[in-house]
C-alpha cells in the first residue's frame, strides 16, 4: 500500500527540487569546468588560484552531501567535517599501505572506495541511536562525533612492520616498530607522504557523481518518502512509511558524500592533520553556511554558494584588513536576497515579467 502511494506521489517527468532542472545543474557544472580549464590552459588563471580549484570542488561536494541531510531530510547535522576526516584518514592510510604495490590509478580508486565506505559505516553507526529521536539530538551528537574523531586522530599513533599493524594513544616509541617499520599516522603530525592523486578533473567527476546520486535520490520513491517525513512525520508514519529506515538511508548517503570529499582533501595535500583548521566545528558551520545561502534543498545552489564563498576571501586578499568585513557584508546581502519576503516577491515578479516577455516574442 505504501509503495503505491509513493509511486503516485512521484511524477513521471523529473523535476528538480525548487523547480530546478537536473539537466541544467549538470550543464552549469560542465560549463564551469570548461571555462576554468580554458583559463588554466591559456595562462589567464594564476597558479595560486589553480591551487584553490580542488579545495573549492570538495567543499562543494560536502555541501551537496549536507544538503541531503538538512534540505531533503530536514535534520540538522553539525558533524560533516568529522565524516570528511574519516574519509580523508582512511583513504590516506590505505594509499600509504599500497603505494608501490598497486598501479596509481587502481590505488586511488580503491582508496576512494575505502574512504567512502568508512564514512558510510560511521554515518550508519551514528544514525542507529540518534535517528530514532526528534529535535536537536542529531545536531548535538554529530557535533560531538566530529570533535571526538578529530581529537582521537590527533592522539593516535599507527605504524606497520613485518609483524603487522601497531597502534598507540601515548607516543611513537610505544609502538615498538622495527627499524624497517613505517609510520602511518604520527599523532598530531598526522599523515605524511600521501600520493598527490586528486586533481581538478577528478574532483569535478566526483562532484557530478555526487549530484547524480543526490538528484536521483530526490526524484525516487525513497526521496519522496524522505521529503514526506521532513514535511509531516506523523502523516508519513500513518501511511506506513518506515521513518527510521528512510532517515537512515538519507543520512548515510549524506555521510558517504562527505567522505568522498575527504578523500579528495587527503590526496591534494602533502601532510594531512586532524586540526581544527581542517576538520573542526567551524568547518562544519562553514559548510552549513554554504547550504543555507545556496538554498536549503537546492543542490545547484549549494554548489554555486560553496564555490563563490570559498574563493571570495582569496579574491579579496588584496584588500588586507577589510577583506573579512566585505566578506561578511556579502554574506548578509546574499542571505537577505535569498530569504527576505520582499526580495522573494521581487524575484518572482521579475521572473513572471521575463516569462511574459518571452511568450510575446514567440
Amino acid at each position: 500500500m505504501t509503495d503505491k502511494i509513493l509511486k503516485a506521489m512521484t511524477p513521471k517527468r523529473k523535476t528538480a527540487v525548487n523547480g530546478k532542472s537536473p539537466a541544467m545543474t549538470y550543464f552549469v557544472v560542465l560549463a564551469a569546468y570548461a571555462v576554468l580549464e580554458l583559463c588554466i590552459k591559456t595562462g589567464i588563471m594564476s597558479s595560486h588560484l589553480q591551487g584553490l580549484l580542488v579545495p573549492m570542488v570538495y567543499y562543494a561536494i560536502v555541501a551537496v552531501g549536507l544538503n541531503i541531510c538538512v534540505g531533503i531530510l530536514g535534520e540538522l547535522s553539525l558533524g560533516h567535517a568529522g565524516f570528511m576526516c574519516i574519509g580523508a584518514f582512511g583513504s590516506a592510510v590505505f594509499s600509504l599501505l599500497t603505494d608501490g604495490v598497486l598501479p596509481d590509478g587502481l590505488r586511488f580508486l580503491l582508496a576512494f572506495l575505502v574512504g567512502v565506505a568508512l564514512a558510510t559505516l560511521f554515518g550508519f553507526l551514528i544514525g542507529i541511536p540518534v535517528l530514532r529521536l526528534n529535535g536537536d539530538y542529531l545536531a548535538i551528537v554529530t557535533l560531538a562525533f566530529g570533535e571526538i574523531i578529530k581529537n582521537l586522530l590527533n592522539a593516535l599513533y599507527l605504524g606497520i612492520d613485518e609483524n603487522g599493524l601497531h597502534a598507540s594513544l601515548s607516543n611513537q616509541m610505544a609502538l615498538g616498530l622495527s627499524p624497517d617499520g613505517k609510520m602511518l599516522i604520527n599523532g598530531a603530525m598526522g599523515v605524511s607522504g600521501t600520493p598527490h592523486d586528486a586533481n581538478f578533473t577528478i574532483s569535478m567527476v566526483v562532484l557530478l557523481i555526487a549530484l547524480f546520486l543526490a538528484q536521483n535520490l530526490v526524484h525516487s520513491k525513497h526521496g519522496r518518502a524522505i521529503m514526506a517525513i521532513r514535511d509531516n512525520r506523523i502523516a508519513a508514519e500513518s501511511i506506513g512509511i518506515n521513518i527510521v529506515r528512510y532517515k537512515m538511508q538519507a543520512f548515510t548517503i549524506s555521510a558517504a558524500i562527505a567522505g568522498a570529499a575527504g578523500v579528495l582533501f587527503s590526496h591534494n595535500i602533502s601532510t594531512l592533520q586532524a586540526s581544527s583548521q581542517y576538520f573542526g566545528y567551524n568547518v562544519s558551520i562553514m559548510i552549513l553556511v554554504y547550504v543555507v545561502l545556496g538554498g536549503i534543498g537546492n543542490l545547484r545552489g549549494s554548489v554555486i554558494a560553496a564555490s563563490i564563498l570559498y574563493l571570495l576571501p582569496e579574491l579579496l586578499r588584496g584588500l588586507n584588513k577589510y577583506r573579512m568585513l566585505i566578506y561578511s557584508i556579502v554574506l548578509i546581502v546574499v542571505m537577505i536576497f535569498n530569504w527576505a519576503p520582499a526580495a522573494i516577491a521581487w524575484r518572482e515578479n521579475l521572473a513572471a515579467k521575463f516569462k511574459a516577455a518571452r511568450k510575446e516574442n514567440v
